[in-house]
């Protein structure tokens, strides 16, 4: 029998190549998205609407009476200080990046709890350990998921319920072509010059790629990390240890 597993996020950039590197390793993937995928199950949901949330999972609960593998992916980025961050885009990035990712935690959690057993996910960012430049509200969301995998852990290892976060680098996703494509349009400066000086920035002297992001997302899934709990797992090509 396959396990379960559900994404957030699942349609482009990391959640994608989780996606796809599940259903490769015989799991049965539901991906909630707002935006349409045919590849694995596909449940339209706005992660920022707590009752869709709700209603998505006890969708899966009504087909599946399983769920083994929650990865909560579903996020967005907004470059601001704190002087440019309007409540407005204050409340847009929690209610997705946050909010989102509480809703479909408690309404997995019930299952798990059940089963006796789970794996729950949070693809937070390297922002949830260093601070960078113009991201006020995405740095506090990261940490917040960073908090959320702390607390969940010790909340429901008694049920044999284990919670991290993974903290991606810079990875070459459409999330980061549009971050470049919008300072390129606004300073007037060469994209393949600022996607150079990206690389640069890192150890490796490369951008990391989703596939990676995805393999190591399925290695924590698995029986392979039973004692790995309530931990930020970085991958990031080195750059948080300048």
């Amino acid at each position: 029998m396959n396990k379960i597993c559900i994404v957030t996020g699942g349609s482009s950039g990391i959640g994608l190549a989780i996606v796809k590197t599940f259903i490769n390793s015989d799991y049965t993937v539901y991906n909630l998205d707002i935006q349409h995928s045919s590849l694995g199950h596909f449940i339209q949901c706005d992660m920022s609407d707590v009752e869709q949330v709700h209603q998505a999972i006890t969708q899966v609960i009504s087909k599946e009476k399983q769920i083994d593998v929650l990865i909560s992916n579903a996020g967005i980025h907004r470059s601001a200080n704190i002087e440019n961050t309007s409540e407005q885009l204050l409340d847009e990035v929690f209610s997705l990046n946050v909010k989102g990712a509480y809703a479909v935690t408690k309404a997995v959690i019930p299952l798990m709890k059940k089963q006796g057993l789970g794996s729950i996910i949070y693809i937070a960012s390297d922002q949830a350990i260093i601070a960078k430049t113009n991201s006020f509200a995405y740095n506090l969301s990261k940490h917040a998921l960073a908090s959320m995998a702390k607390t969940t852990a010790l909340d429901y290892a008694k049920y044999n319920i284990r919670a991290n976060a993974i903290c991606p680098g810079t990875i070459e996703t459409p999330l980061y072509h549009n971050a470049i494509d919008k300072y390129c349009n606004e300073s007037g400066a060469n994209k393949a010059d600022v996607h150079a000086e990206e690389a640069a920035l890192q150890p490796l002297n490369r951008l990391g790629q989703p596939e990676e992001v995805a393999e190591y997302a399925l290695f924590l899934a698995s029986e392979k990390a039973p004692f790995i709990t309530g931990s930020l797992q970085l991958i990031d090509g080195g750059y948080t240890t300048g």
